[in-house]
């Protein structure tokens, strides 16, 4: 019985597995060890995980998390620890290798990630072999949902989008300028309060200025990320709330730029259920 965590910046998703099947499904909040404490990352595993799994002993548990560098794995895995018993390893990586696990399995390809934060690598079925480093929201993570909500607030505070759009915005999230500046500049996680209004967009992409403010994100992430690895002879999967939420625009965007998708799906957890049972 082994334990799979994908970890986003927004939430957690664990889930208990044996034999390839899923057992039981558990969601808490997300981790990240570069905006969260040691602590913090243990207070809910204990609190929120613990109360509510049902497994007693596990025989491995492998943790895919935003954040989980090399030098913020050992604070992880020591969260994990102290609250799970494990006969087993515990392994702890980066929710890029996640989404290539997932999304290619033991076959070699370019992943992507498209949620609150974006990212991609190319794989070549074994391991990781070259990344282009997001650098977050504020000098990167083109096409996220943080970046789609940061484009989405600058146009609307400085009236790049119709009277009536702004209007329908601050009335919606019952928002004030000054209150919006408050939680991006002054507040925790303004990466997912950003990223928690990018769904205006997908609400209103009839809107001529919101359709080419997310095909230009979605593009910018292509060139910027993507067209750096070998995207001529491979295809390029995504993975991610915005990759399959704003799909169509997304295969718009790669069919612009020359790229061959593949898979578009919301979680890799279904890929990583059959890579760690084929393991």
């Amino acid at each position: 019985m082994i334990l799979i965590a994908d970890s986003g910046s927004t939430k957690t998703d664990w889930c208990v597995v044996e034999n390839g099947v899923l057992l039981q499904q558990i969601f808490t909040k997300g981790t990240n060890p570069f905006f969260q404490s040691e602590e913090e990352i243990s207070n809910e595993i204990e609190t929120v995980l613990l109360p509510q799994l049902r497994a007693q002993e596990l025989d491995a548990v492998y943790f895919y998390g935003a954040g989980c560098v090399p030098d913020k794995i050992s604070m992880v895995h020591r969260a994990i620890t102290k609250h799970l018993k494990v006969k087993g390893d515990v392994e702890v990586s980066t929710d890029m290798l996640a989404a290539a696990r997932g999304l290619c399995g033991h076959r070699p390809g370019i992943a992507c990630i498209m949620g609150t934060g974006s990212n991609s690598c190319y794989y070549n079925g074994k391991e990781i072999v070259a990344n282009v480093s997001p650098l977050g929201f504020i000098l990167g993570d083109e096409g996220s949902g943080a970046c789609l909500g940061k484009l989405l607030v600058g146009d609307i505070l400085k009236n790049q989008m119709t009277p009536e759009l702004k209007e329908k915005f601050l009335s919606q999230f019952n928002l004030t300028p000054g209150e919006i500046i408050d939680r991006v500049y002054r507040q925790p996680f303004p990466n997912r309060f950003l990223a928690s209004l990018s769904p205006f967009l997908a609400q209103n992409l009839n809107e001529p200025c919101v359709h080419t403010l997310v095909l230009s994100s979605f593009k910018a992430f292509l060139k910027r990320n993507v067209m750096q690895y070998d995207y001529r002879h491979n295809k390029v999967h995504f993975i991610g709330s915005v990759a399959f939420y704003y799909k169509d625009i997304l295969l718009k965007a790669a069919q612009e730029m020359g790229i061959q998708p593949g898979t578009i799906t919301k979680s890799p957890m279904e890929g990583l259920i059959k890579y760690h049972h084929e393991k």
